[in-house]
């Protein structure tokens, strides 16, 4: 009986690791370097964070195309976004409009 109860006692544990990591999500990191975010196009799922690095000597924005969200990230910072939905979004810089990006989330 003892080893029926750290049998189910360790898949309970392991059911629980699997889903805490399941809602963490990943870390999906686009950097911005010669006025351009790289990669262009990225995937992600919903829970899913995107950071972008700037490594450009100037400031840049990361803009949502539908104004949803707006991140000032001057030279040398980093910022982050964990994605709420579903949906292809295009974003681009407030600074320089010709640098343009493209979320693409799936569900979990």
């Amino acid at each position: 009986m003892r080893a029926s109860g750290f049998s189910v006692l360790s898949f309970v544990l392991v059911a629980l690791a699997h889903v805490a990591s399941a809602k963490a999500g990943e870390t999906i990191v686009v950097k911005i370097t010669d006025l351009a975010f790289v990669p262009a196009e990225v995937s992600a799922r919903v829970g899913d964070t995107i950071e972008w690095v700037n490594v450009d000597f100037i400031d840049h924005t990361a803009t949502a195309s539908n104004g949803a969200w707006d991140l000032a990230l001057p030279a040398g910072s980093r910022g982050r976004l964990v994605v709420k939905q579903a949906g292809v979004l295009g974003y681009f810089c407030r600074v320089h409009p010709n640098m343009t990006g493209t979320l693409n989330v799936n569900e979990k």
